[in-house]
């Protein structure tokens, strides 16, 4: 691998790609550190220890999801503190709506089309992010409205709230750009390497307080080893199930057009066991964590608000049964919608394809169908046992997790995607690879 990223740095465009992609992340880690104006530091903290205390357990994991994506930011209330969530919400929202508004399903195929869904997409984004800095400013402004009598702000006008919903809408929309040089201009999927870097800052202050309680004795040897070695079983069966596929066989019939033979090759339809990827588990935690939003706005004297709160725990079964059910139901709903069977059979026989021993037309969408759903199982199982595995952790050993299982998904994925992109550079430059003999494997672009 040493010898593999040496030569790396000796391709010319390669080395300016990888040059390019570091200095821009960097760029984005400082931004990340840079405070919004006119806000309190050590008010800050006290304020997201009262804001979860106000909503309980469900408020401290919708808070830290949030943090994950923004790496970090979302608690120090930086310039980047929405981070690129907005764009995967807006990403997310015109994705299911191409699919059920025909227009814009029409749009998507039509030459270009491409081109002004993600402008959609952009302005989406802007529209989220304002919404969301003018409800965050609004939040920090009242801290009265969570019960802290403590002052976020050092001067909360009207101007002053006009000026961090715009430093934040500004703030996303520099990330996004930023994302979208990353991939143009560098090296890996921009979004996803924006993410995993803010996920991975977050490792080593992670592992810092796995030593510490080491140190004080909170946390047992035996504990720790079962950890580090589940996380390791966890980051394999994700490489695993990030790479499977189920190969259907196609086969085109020949067709002789004056002298030329066309068609008559085997060819096969990769149907991935994990295709909505991480995107079932945001839609779960989204879905759990809204019941108790809206119970800690209701009064705390109410004796039923307690018992409702603690249901939606992560450290109680039902949650973790309900929080595992929603991830398999979507993954499901979310592999429907990115695979159209029938528009694959469609496809196959117009240019002539079929598959071996089932009949063109219907019977070929409904085979693709079933294979569909029969491969989707194991792939939902495995993404809700990587996401209520860090809860058990958690609650059993008590063991503050550093990974949860959307993070793993996204750093194991850009990885092999970035590493892929690497040694395609490098084998098509006849250098050797990561691996002698073999090739590693990246998602598949859609």
């Amino acid at each position: 691998m040493v010898k593999a990223l040496r030569n790396a740095f000796k391709i010319p465009e390669l080395k300016k790609r990888i040059v390019f992609t570091a200095l821009l992340l960097i760029v984005y880690r400082v931004g990340a550190h840079i405070t919004l104006p006119g806000v309190d530091d050590k008010a800050l903290e006290v304020f997201f220890e009262n804001l979860a205390g106000r909503f309980g357990k469900a408020g401290s994991n919708v808070i830290g999801f949030i943090n994950l994506f923004s790496g970090g930011a979302f608690k120090q209330m930086t310039i980047f503190a929405l981070g690129i969530q907005p764009y995967i919400s807006a990403s997310i929202a015109m994705q299911l709506l191409t699919v059920v508004i025909p227009s814009l399903e029409k749009l998507s195929k039509e030459d270009g089309g491409r081109k002004k869904i993600v402008q959609y997409t952009r302005y989406g984004t802007v529209i989220l992010s304002i919404v969301q800095g003018v409800g965050i400013s609004t939040m920090l402004r009242n801290p009265a409205a969570i019960g802290s009598d403590q002052p976020v702000v050092l001067n909360p006008t009207l101007g002053w709230t006009l000026l961090v919903m715009i430093t934040l809408m500004a703030g996303t929309a520099f990330v996004m750009w930023l994302g979208e040089q990353i991939t143009e201009h560098g090296i890996g999927q921009g979004i996803s390497m924006i993410i995993t870097v803010g996920i991975v800052s977050g490792l080593v202050p992670g592992a810092f307080r796995l030593v510490s309680s080491l140190i004080e004795g909170t946390l047992k040897i035996p504990a720790l080893v079962l950890f580090l070695g589940l996380i390791v079983v966890a980051i394999m069966g994700t490489v695993f199930i990030q790479l499977a596929v189920r190969k259907i066989p196609v086969q085109y019939a020949r067709r002789i057009v004056g002298r030329k033979v066309y068609g008559g090759q085997t060819t096969h339809i990769p149907l991935r066991v994990n295709t909505a990827g991480m995107i079932p588990i945001i839609f779960a935690v989204t879905l759990m964590q809204f019941p108790p939003t809206m119970l800690g706005f209701l009064p705390s004297s109410w004796k039923w608000i307690q018992s409702a709160q603690s249901l939606f725990s992560s450290s109680n079964p039902f949650y973790v049964l309900m929080y595992a059910s929603l991830i398999v139901g979507f993954t499901y709903f979310y592999t429907a919608v990115q695979v159209n069977p029938v528009e694959m059979a469609e496809n196959l026989r117009k240019y002539g394809g079929f598959i071996p021993g089932v009949r063109p037309g219907n019977n070929t969408a409904e085979y693709i169908n079933s294979t569909l759903t029969r491969i989707t199982l194991p792939g939902a199982l495995f993404l809700a046992g990587i996401a209520v595995i860090p809860m058990i952790f958690e609650g059993v050993l008590k063991i503050g997790t550093m990974v949860s299982g959307a993070s793993l998904l996204i750093v194991v994925g850009v990885v092999l995607d970035t590493v892929s992109q690497i040694e395609s550079y490098l084998t098509t430059r006849h250098y050797e690879g990561f691996l002698k003999n073999q090739r590693v494997k990246g998602r598949r672009r859609r």
